[in-house]
């Protein structure tokens, strides 16, 4: 039960980051290009890199900490560095195809479940 709180502050930290960088680069870049979707995403990816890397290679790093970090903190940062990490894992692992088809239908995949959304959200309240 301990590691689940530890899990839910580091998620409400993530989140909470995420939300600033949102605030700050909307006053830098405006609302043109989704530039804090992009920073936590390229930061999220490049942190669970190294955090991962770290977590499976070094003895002294707990487990527990690890969970901490990347299912909480990174998780309410982002999940896209979730599926990035777990793609290249299929790509070095030398099954590609099957890190092509993870990342196609996500992709695809998402762009239409979001677009099925939006028409069931539309049918029942118009717009």
């Amino acid at each position: 039960m301990q590691r689940f709180f530890w899990v839910c502050f580091a998620g409400a930290l993530g989140t909470g980051v995420r939300y600033l960088i949102g605030l700050w680069a909307g006053e830098r870049f405006g609302p043109a290009f989704p530039a804090a979707t992009l920073i936590v995403n390229l930061a999220g990816c490049f942190s669970i890199a190294v955090l991962m890397h770290l977590a499976l290679r070094l003895a002294a790093f707990p487990p527990g900490l690890r969970v901490v970090l990347t299912t909480g903190f990174m998780g309410g940062l982002t999940t896209y560095s979730a599926f990035n990490y777990e793609t290249t894992r299929l790509w070095l692992d030398g099954t590609r195809r099957v890190a092509l088809l993870n990342f196609g239908v996500t992709v695809v995949g998402c762009l239409i479940a979001g677009l099925l959304g939006l028409a069931v959200a539309r049918k029942l309240v118009g717009g």
